[in-house]
């Protein structure tokens, strides 16, 4: 599987050839793997006719810590991604999207349900989604889809509450690393890759009864930044290496959804990626996610492709959030999200842009939140909650001498790095108020369940880099 796979293309093409003239499958054959894209031209009135159409599958792909401006597609000058930018240019790409967290269940938590951090109650290292949540999966499965998740991060794991709706929800079991990637990755202690995530999947995918289905896949590889010697094209530094790995999960993908099309299944399924959270690479003096909630580790990319290609494809530019994700696919889909909830669909946007009527950019309010002391147990919380608002970032953060706030403005500031909060007090004020009265909010289902993790659970998100003492 991925990018290895395919470095000697002849005898792959060969055999898809035999197989697809037998299955059906004889176009994306003879396109082979990196031309994988069977799927006819599509218009606006295709994504407006998929509400009634009833053979529509869903493929949602998380790729946990995906920090947006890494893709070449959201401007990234290295070819990190050249599938994914390939989806991106024939579907629907919302530019400026934010993640409700840098942490992943938390963030995880907000996707799903459609709520904030602070709505979901979900903010620390053993609470629970409560079984009141009304989750996608359940909403699908009743409109007759066959739900199956399959997923890498414990965080994600059913006895948190994430296996609401589905048919099956596994962890697939790991298996050892080829030669090529241990030599890479040598302190790599978590068995298994995406490789192994992407076959169960297709195996699902060839044995499946008839029907609609929906797949869930949470690829980890980039969270561990694991690379092979064909995606170690940036160098070795921290960065380069991050850089590297999202190469090799581009490769993961791009051979996933070669497989698609050679089953005869691309045409007829709704392809959405998006992420938990970014990575920081220093740029405040820390590295990694799940410590704070600026720019490089809640700007997530939000990507749709259609059953069809839209030439050209669709940027939405204004402000979205993983909270909108989930209304919008089930609106495209023809079904209705949970009502109350802070997530709204972005299916007018997205039609209108489609149409070339480039609708104004939403200045709605954007919220992420952290608990920071999530994981460390007995400690009293201590949050860091942004607020953006066009190209305004407020930035609060609990110090022991008292609040911390910041204020960033990307139009003349794209990284975020210079304080403005001296310039701007009334600016302050306004989104200080915003922040404080989220802060107030009370989580819907009221206090989430808990429960304590074992010892087994606790190595393996240790082993994830996670320090949970």
């Amino acid at each position: 599987m991925a990018r290895r796979r395919f470095r000697n293309r002849w005898p792959w093409w060969f055999a898809g050839v035999l197989l697809l003239v037998a299955g059906g499958g004889f176009v994306a054959g003879l396109l082979g793997p990196g031309h994988w894209d069977d799927r006819p031209r599509g218009s606006v009135e295709d994504i407006e006719r998929l509400a009634r159409r009833d053979d529509v599958n869903l493929l949602f792909i998380v790729i946990d810590t995906l920090r947006a401006e890494r893709l070449g597609s959201y401007g990234y000058e290295r070819d990190t991604s050249p599938a994914l930018d390939r989806v991106a240019a024939s579907g629907v790409r919302f530019a400026r999207h934010l993640a409700q967290s840098s942490w992943t269940k938390s963030s995880m938590a907000s996707l799903w349900t459609g709520y904030y951090p602070a709505r979901t109650g979900v903010t620390r290292y053993d609470d629970i989604i409560p079984s009141a949540a009304r989750m996608p999966a359940e909403i699908l499965k009743e409109a007759g889809f066959q739900t199956v998740g399959l997923y890498r991060n414990g965080w994600v794991a059913p006895t948190f509450g994430f296996d609401q709706g589905f048919d099956v929800y596994q962890h697939p079991a790991g298996r050892p690393l080829p030669p090529a990637v241990r030599m890479a990755n040598p302190t790599l202690s978590n068995k298994g890759t995406d490789e192994g995530l992407v076959e169960n999947a297709l195996e699902f995918l060839r044995t499946r009864s008839t029907g609609r289905w929906f797949l869930y896949l949470h690829l980890m590889d980039l969270h561990e930044y694991l690379y092979d010697e064909e995606s170690a094209l940036f160098g070795s530094s921290y960065s380069d290496i991050y850089d590297n790995s999202i190469r090799w999960t581009d490769g993961v993908v791009e051979s996933l959804l070669w497989s698609l099309a050679r089953l005869g299944l691309l045409s007829s399924t709704l392809v959405v990626v998006t992420s938990d959270h970014g990575e920081a690479f220093l740029e405040r003096g820390f590295e990694g996610h799940a410590r704070e909630v600026y720019r490089e580790s809640t700007e997530v990319p939000f990507v749709i492709a259609f059953p069809f290609r839209l030439e050209p494809g669709v940027v939405v530019t204004g402000r979205t959030r993983n909270v909108d994700v989930w209304p919008t696919v089930l609106d495209l889909l023809g079904l209705a999200p949970p009502e109350g909830i802070d997530g709204r669909s972005l299916r007018a946007e997205l039609l209108a842009t489609a149409r070339g009527e480039h609708p104004a950019r939403s200045e709605e309010i954007a919220i992420a939140d952290l608990d920071r002391t999530w994981g460390q147990r007995g400690k009293e919380p201590s949050r860091t909650i942004a607020v953006a608002n066009g190209r305004l970032r407020y930035v609060r953060s609990d110090q022991p001498e008292g609040p911390l706030e910041q204020l960033f403005d990307a139009s003349d500031d794209p990284r975020e790095l210079r304080d403005r909060s001296a310039e701007q007090p009334g600016t302050v004020a306004r989104l200080a108020e915003t922040a404080e009265a989220y802060a107030e909010s009370e989580p819907v289902w009221g206090e989430p369940p808990t429960r304590e993790l074992d010892e087994l659970e606790l190595k393996l998100l240790r082993a994830l880099g996670y320090a949970i003492p």
